[in-house]
């Protein structure tokens, strides 16, 4: 697996790159793994609903092809967009939500946090705050999109949208948890950790 660092990216313009790569690949097409973060922006899901952005902050509303509600990117945020293809992989769309989830469960142990899946909301928590949103696209059996993790954000953004559709949901971050703010030794972990999972056998 390619694992690309692409630092701060303008995420409609990453967006469309990870379709035209999907859209692109062939079966030998090597998997890529993308690890970069966003200026402000919120993205909304095939099935968001426009009530889960509560006001208007200045912050853009990018429509995508994701699964889920309403989420926000930011500084601070270590974001991995996995382009793989699960059938050569053998992965079925529940295996790998469940291996993303547990990379990112395995690296907050890593810094002595105690985190967990959520049951019928997927992500990573920590108690009931949430510390990393999961939204994926799988298109030909071939994903796109994937996973941000919260590490030194400015997390006021977060109260004026419901988070992934969920009223009042708190969320965490990796610096006030811990004081961690390096995000490109946190992106750099959290890449490890994914292909660790990944290159798990089924």
């Amino acid at each position: 697996m390619i694992v690309r660092k692409l630092g701060r990216v303008d995420y409609s313009a990453t967006f469309a790159a990870m379709q035209e790569f999907t859209a692109a690949r062939g079966e030998d097409t090597p998997d890529e793994l993308w690890i970069c973060e966003h200026p402000p922006v919120f993205t909304q899901g095939l099935s968001g609903k426009p009530e889960h952005l509560l006001k208007d902050i200045g912050i853009p509303v990018v429509q995508i092809d994701r699964g889920g509600q309403i989420t926000y990117h930011g500084p601070g945020q270590v974001v991995a967009y996995l382009l793989l293809d699960l059938r050569r992989r053998e992965l079925t769309v529940r295996g790998l939500v469940n291996r993303i989830e547990q990379a990112v469960i395995d690296l907050l142990a890593g810094y002595g946090v105690t985190a967990a899946r959520l049951a019928g909301a997927p992500g990573v928590y920590v108690g009931k705050a949430k510390i990393a949103a999961l939204g994926l696209r799988i298109k030909h059996g071939c994903s796109y999109h994937g996973v941000a993790l919260n590490v030194d954000m400015d997390l006021t953004p977060y109260s004026a949208i419901n988070p992934c559709g969920y009223e009042g949901m708190a969320v965490t971050q990796l610096r006030d948890l811990t004081g961690e703010c390096d995000t490109a030794q946190v992106g750099e972990a959290l890449a490890e950790h994914l292909a660790r999972q990944l290159e798990k056998k089924t």
